[in-house]
C-alpha cells in the first residue's frame, strides 16, 4: 500500500462519521511570502474555499466489473443529494455574508449536467435569502487559471468534493506552500477537526526542518470557531510576523529550526 493511503482513509472515516461535511480553506497570502506569482499581492490572495466533504466522488459507490481482464469496467460514481447541497451551499452563504459578499459557485455544469445542474439550482434558490450577497459561476478549469491570473476576484467559492480537493491544492501554492495552508473539517452542529492540508512528512521527522505555521494556522482556525476572536487574531499575527522574517516557507529553507518559528509566532502574538 502506497504511503499516505491508510492516513487519507482514516481521515475520509474520521469525516463521514462525525458528518464533518464542511471543509473550510482560507487562502491567505501572508506578508513577506514569495509564492511562484510573485506579481500577487497580499489583497490579490485572499479568499475561502468551502469544499463538500461528505458526498460526491468520495463515497466510494462503484466498482469492478471483469477485474483484472483485458475487458475491465471500473466505474466510480458521484453522489450528490439536495441535503448535501442545501446544506454547503448555505454554510457558503453564511460564510460570504461576513466577508466581501460575494459567493462563486466553482463546477463543470457544461460536462456534468446533471450534478452542476444540482449545485446551480440550490444556489440559485439559496441567494435570495442572502441579497446582500452577489453570486456568480466559474468553470472548475477557468477558476484555475484565475487562481494564477486573477485571484482577487475570488471572495468565497463554494465547491464539490473532487473540484475542492484540487483547487484548494493550487490554492496553496499562491499563498506559499502547503508549509502555510491550513484547512478545517467541520460539523456545524458536532466535533469538527482544524489541520494542516499537507498531511505527513516523514522524510522530515525529527530534524526540525518542517515548517510549522500551517499547523499554528490550525490552532488559529479552532479558537476562531470556539468565538476565541482576540487570540485568533494574535496568532494570526504572530504568523504574519514569523513569514516576514523568513527566507523561504519550504522545509529545510526556512533559515529557521521548526521550534524557532514557533519562537518567532509567538514573539509577534505578544508584541
Amino acid at each position: 500500500m502506497r504511503p499516505g493511503i491508510l492516513e487519507r482513509d482514516l481521515l475520509l472515516r474520521i469525516r463521514f462519521a462525525l458528518d464533518q461535511y464542511v471543509n473550510l480553506r482560507p487562502v491567505i497570502r501572508y506578508p513577506g511570502v514569495q509564492t511562484l506569482v510573485p506579481s500577487h499581492t497580499e489583497d490579490d490572495v485572499n479568499f475561502v474555499v468551502v469544499r463538500e466533504n461528505s458526498e460526491g466522488l468520495y463515497t466510494g459507490a462503484g466498482g469492478f466489473h471483469r477485474k483484472g481482464t483485458p475487458h475491465e469496467v471500473a466505474v466510480q460514481e458521484s453522489i450528490n443529494t439536495r441535503h448535501g447541497v442545501e446544506r454547503i451551499v448555505r454554510h457558503a452563504f453564511d460564510v460570504a455574508s461576513n466577508r466581501r459578499k460575494h459567493l462563486t459557485l466553482v463546477h463543470k455544469t457544461n460536462v456534468l449536467t446533471f450534478a452542476g445542474d444540482l449545485y446551480q439550482r440550490v444556489v440559485d434558490e439559496v441567494a435570495p435569502e442572502f441579497p446582500d450577497v452577489r453570486t456568480d459561476y466559474v468553470h472548475v478549469d477557468a477558476a484555475c487559471i484565475y487562481f494564477l491570473d486573477q485571484p482577487s476576484r475570488f471572495d468565497v467559492i463554494v465547491t464539490d468534493n473532487m473540484f475542492g480537493d484540487i483547487i484548494t491544492d493550487l490554492g496553496a501554492m499562491i499563498q506559499g506552500g502547503m508549509g502555510v495552508a491550513a484547512g478545517a473539517n467541520i460539523a456545524p452542529e458536532g466535533v469538527s477537526m482544524f489541520e494542516p492540508i499537507g498531511g505527513t512528512a516523514p522524510d522530515h521527522a525529527g530534524r526540525g526542518t518542517i515548517n510549522p505555521l500551517a499547523a499554528i494556522a490550525a490552532v488559529q482556525m479552532l479558537l476562531a470557531s470556539l468565538g476565541e476572536e482576540k487570540a485568533a487574531d494574535r496568532i494570526h499575527a504572530g504568523i504574519g510576523y514569523a513569514t516576514q522574517r523568513m527566507k523561504s516557507m519550504r522545509a529545510g529553507e526556512m533559515g529557521y529550526a521548526t521550534a524557532e518559528v514557533g519562537d518567532l509566532v509567538v514573539e509577534g502574538a505578544t508584541s
